[in-house]
């Protein structure tokens, strides 16, 4: 059985799911709807995204990332898990799959091993992080082993 490999963009601003062989097959606002009282997430992308305003005290609508900083790594690990179970919920083997997450630039050393950390304890055979100027990089088809310059 063939490994799966998951390709996450944790984005200040939108959530994206790349599946290789098939590309983008997730793409949701970076928005988490999170039960306070339970420490448990309800929503996530446009389904709390659309409850803002419209629910108890309780539960609250945050941004796990923020200003290319991570906010709360064990929401993270709960979005990650999420991002999974789609992926198997769309057919595909998520079979102890290898993750390589793009997190923000500023991301600490402390925050950087928080989401491994996560990756693993959601079941991933392995966790690559990657900056997302470099995966941007890398993706627009630059040459990043070339002493050059670039604008990205």
């Amino acid at each position: 059985m063939a490994k799966s490999d998951l390709g996450i963009d944790l984005g200040t601003a939108t959530f994206v799911v790349y599946q290789r062989g098939q590309g983008i097959i997730l793409e949701e606002p970076s928005v988490v709807a999170v039960d306070k009282s339970k420490n448990k997430m309800l929503a996530i992308g446009r389904e709390a995204k659309n409850m803002v305003g419209k629910t108890p005290s309780q539960i609250q609508i945050v941004r796990p990332v923020q200003d290319g900083v991570i906010t709360d790594p064990s929401i993270i690990e709960e979005v990650l898990r999420y991002f999974v179970k789609s992926a198997k919920s769309k057919g595909f083997n998520m079979y102890k799959p290898r993750l390589i997450i793009g997190i923000p630039a500023l991301t600490t050393d402390v925050e950087r091993r928080a989401v491994k950390e996560a990756g693993s304890r959601i079941g991933a055979s392995k966790v690559f992080l990657i900056s997302e100027p470099l995966a941007a990089a890398i993706g627009s088809g630059i040459d990043i082993t070339e002493p050059n310059g670039h604008m990205v």
